[in-house]
């Protein structure tokens, strides 16, 4: 039975779905250590000979015989992760059980593989923002971005300058044969350099650090990602641990991750969410594609296919919008395609299922059928010719069309860049804040489908620039927030299309509304916090799932879900509401027949983790094939119109 708890304070409404169940901390025995991912790998182990990849995460470092096992013929040491307590391991599937037996072992996860999933300036704001005044030079200068992804081709005239490339597949190049990763960059970073400017990126002096996670192929293991993520926050001199630290040095403030992999186990447990937790902890605000599993090939919608590291609560998730080749905001609309809530990872407690159930994605950005920098002899143009649509006479000016959240999350890390260039000093959970905020609810989704709404940048940097510089850590909960006690007028013009902001903010499994969030400080805007999960904001009234709520708050209308309860039976939908002053973003109505979410459908539940996907209602698919699909063909409409250039034609 769902509870809901109504209090009535000043300025700021939550909901909560208090059926949720807290993950409570329990004894561990061996098979607890084993994660789910990790026991559906096994279960598909033809015998106990053959090698699987396993990551551990250490409690302590191995010592006795888990260090004599550690070195037994047929198990190698892979990586070793100390920022994240972990190693990356191959060794024979039987040899699995037995490591969990070992004290130092806190969980075993399996060393998946991660994909890609596949004229923005005026679409999301950004070109109106820079003609206000003051906010011509905010094209984020020293607001550096890591892209993890399949590398990068250095030489094209549109992905802008990169700082530092290194690989970390073990095929010792850096460029992008692939050619995901440079259509990704340049999406975030690209210069105004080809075709007059047509496909500038959102922060065109942001610099790149190009750190290859995915091969030839566009396919990684998590120990890549891991290893990547490990070299940011590592130090420049490994003999002096206490030194400065790569991040630094390059100046690296956002991540962006256009990768993913099957989100089976909790976040609490994922290895990739929690090397995601510790960068967001340092300060870094890490972007992580929604994935494109909100649709199968025969177009039957699905919730509850959230990749992972999107799964965890710090990442800021992006979802894929689609601007149907115009910069006007009042037709777009969210892809098909574009992954939807809630996370549906778990762990078991108890011998039971507690799905995580968090609100996902955070907000969408455009994706479908954006055009961006073509790498050098890619494999992607080579097998579908179609995708390149300028044939211009420059190699290095040639560009190409792809769709996906992979494409939706470089823009919104090219955003994230330009507000911390307008306000340095904000910590990623007010970026997080500031982005969903300003967003635009679309009209006929529901928060499931697109987060608070769709990325403005205009509206954004406007905000950012009036948060206080002095906020910290020690600042009491209501402190006032801004530098100014007239707060922005909450809505945006872009391309004469005028729209009122979301207003609003998601924790893990409720949202917030009201002028409140912009007015007075929260404790859990600052660094090191997770909101919703853990957070002292105020006088010490507790509120559900450990949270402690007190400085001038509404408990709203509005509820979610809790475990056993489901989706079909009071989702709320977006009727064209606003996130806030009253109204509810979610306004009563019930997803129709068909939308599907449960035990046996979504990832997580009854999957075989190999080249295909078998869902409990019977389809079978292939994951490349379809991921292929999403990238070459986005939805079915129009997409970013075509400039062409030295004399080219269609």
């Amino acid at each position: 039975m769902l509870l809901v708890l109504i209090a009535v304070a000043a300025g700021v409404a939550f909901s909560v779905f208090s059926g949720e169940r807290s993950a409570a901390k329990s004894a561990r025995n061996k098979g607890d250590k084993i994660s789910q991912a990790m026991r559906q790998r096994l279960a598909g182990t033809g015998s106990n000979g053959e090698i699987v990849s396993v990551i551990l995460r250490l409690k302590e470092k191995p010592k006795g015989e888990l260090k004599t096992l550690l070195k037994r013929n047929g198990v190698k040491v892979k990586g070793e992760f100390e920022q994240f307590s972990s190693i990356a391991v191959e060794l024979p599937a039987s040899v699995v059980e037995e490591l969990a037996g070992f004290d130092e072992v806190e969980v075993a996860s399996p060393d998946q593989e991660v994909r890609s999933f596949g004229f923005v300036e005026g679409a999301t704001g950004a070109r109106d923002m820079r003609l206000q005044n003051g906010n011509s030079g905010l094209k984020g200068k020293d607001m550096n971005i890591a892209i993890l992804d399949s590398g990068i081709d250095k030489d094209h005239h549109g992905v802008g300058d990169i700082a530092f490339q290194k690989d970390f597949t073990g095929e010792n190049r850096t460029d992008d044969p692939f050619g995901h990763g440079t259509h990704v960059a340049s999406l975030a970073t690209a210069p105004a350099h080809i075709a007059s400017g047509a496909y500038s990126g959102i922060a065109p002096e942001a610099k790149i650090i190009n750190l290859r996670v995915l091969d030839s192929q566009g396919i990684g293991k998590t120990s890549n990602v891991l290893n990547a993520l490990q070299w940011i926050l590592a130090p420049v001199d490994p003999n002096k641990p206490l030194g400065e630290k790569n991040y630094q040095k390059y100046r690296i403030r956002v991540v962006s991750l256009s990768i993913g992999a099957p989100a089976i186990d909790s976040y609490r447990i994922d290895p990739l969410c929690l090397a995601v937790r510790k960068l967001v902890d340092t300060g870094i605000v890490v972007l992580a594609a929604a994935g494109n599993d909100g649709t199968d090939s025969t177009g039957q919608k699905f919730y509850g296919r959230i990749h992972s590291p999107a799964n965890e609560p710090t990442a800021l998730t992006i979802g894929a919008s689609n601007t149907f080749d115009t910069e006007s905001r009042a037709d777009d609309a969210v892809t098909t395609y574009s992954s939807r809530g809630p996370t549906r990872s778990f762990q078991m407690v108890d011998g039971r299922r507690i799905y995580d159930h968090v609100i996902k994605p955070d907000i969408v950005a455009p994706g479908n059928k954006l055009i961006g920098a073509e790498a050098l002899n890619n494999s992607i143009v080579r097998e579908h010719s179609l995708l390149e649509v300028t044939p211009g006479s420059n190699a290095n000016h040639k560009v190409m069309l792809l769709s996906g959240t992979s494409m939706a999350t470089p823009v919104a890390a090219g955003a994230v860049a330009l507000l911390l260039q307008a306000n340095p000093k904000l910590t990623p959970n007010m970026v997080k804040m500031i982005l969903q905020y300003t967003s635009q609810p679309l009209k006929g989704y529901n928060m499931l489908e697109q987060g608070t709404g769709q990325l403005n940048v205009q509206g954004a940097v406007q905000l950012a620039k009036l948060v206080r510089t002095d906020l910290t850590a020690t600042t009491p909960a209501g402190t006032s927030m801004l530098t100014t006690t007239t707060l922005p007028a909450p809505q945006t013009t872009i391309a004469g299309h005028t729209f009122t902001w979301a207003r609003g903010i998601f924790f893990p499994r409720w949202y917030a509304t009201g002028t409140s969030l912009i007015t007075k400080y929260k404790t859990y805007y600052a660094q090191g916090v997770v909101i919703g999960d853990g957070v002292v904001i105020g006088d010490g009234v507790v509120i559900g799932d450990r949270v402690v709520i007190g400085d001038g708050v509404v408990i709203g209308d509005g509820i979610l879900l809790g475990d056993g309860v489901v989706i079909g039976d009071g989702i709320w939908t977006s009727n064209g509401g606003v996130l806030g002053h009253g109204t509810l973003f979610c306004t009563g109505v019930v997803l129709g027949d068909g939308i599907l979410l449960g035990d046996g459908v979504v990832i997580g539940d009854g999957i075989i983790v190999s080249d295909s996907l078998v869902f409990g209602n019977g389809i079978l698919r292939s994951q490349r094939v379809w991921a292929t699909h999403v990238m070459v063909q986005g939805d079915n409409t129009t997409g970013m119109p075509v400039v062409y250039e030295d004399g080219a034609t269609p």
